[in-house]
């Protein structure tokens, strides 16, 4: 891996973990077996760095999400597997925890990539559920921007339950029963 690749996902590593104020670029520098040269070398600085570093987990998060719900099946099916895939609950959302970093919040150029990408998983989300009204698959009632808004808030709100009670198992709670209630919405279209 080449120096500003190391750079940069040890940044990624450190914001998770650390939240921007607790990523000092020698700790960056430390997880990156790089020097402060190299460092400024390739980057203009911690914020450069840390643009660089969200950038690249929103990416990642929307490559993750559209190989779920870009797949096959109802749109149901899709929700369900965006919402029941692999994740690592306890550690939370890479780029849902940078929201409640002030630090990156209340910088336009560090939020940026992290509003981009929620406004983005709302509306590949509220697609979906497009999709799914025009096949006859959902009740008529449903408005797909605020399923889309309700799926994000379940498993954003899902990391922070399991986060604060030590135990994965409100995000599970959480996510099941978001899906029977879109189960119960998929049900009435045949009733």
């Amino acid at each position: 891996m080449s120096t500003p690749e190391r750079l940069i996902e040890a940044t990624r590593d450190l914001l998770w973990e650390r939240g921007y104020v607790g990523t000092s670029p020698k700790a960056i520098q430390r997880r990156a077996g790089a020097g402060q040269g190299s460092m400024y070398h390739h980057f203009a600085g911690k914020p450069d760095l840390a643009l660089a570093a969200i950038r690249r987990t929103a990416d990642e998060m929307r490559a993750t999400a559209e190989a779920v719900l870009g797949g096959d099946g109802s749109a149901y099916e899709r929700i369900a597997a965006y919402l029941l895939r692999e994740r690592d609950v306890l550690r939370g959302c890479p780029v849902g925890r940078l929201t409640m970093d002030p630090d990156i919040i209340t910088d336009d150029a560090l939020r940026a990539p992290v509003d981009e990408t929620l406004d983005w998983l709302r509306g590949r989300l509220a697609l979906i559920v497009e999709e799914g009204l025009a096949r006859g698959e959902f009740s008529a009632y449903l408005v797909p921007a605020e399923i889309a808004a309700a799926i994000v808030a379940t498993v954003q709100g899902g990391y922070v339950l399991a986060r604060a009670s030590g135990s994965p198992a409100a995000f599970d709670t959480a996510v099941r029963g978001l899906l029977a209630l879109l189960a119960f919405a998929t049900i009435s279209v045949s009733v």
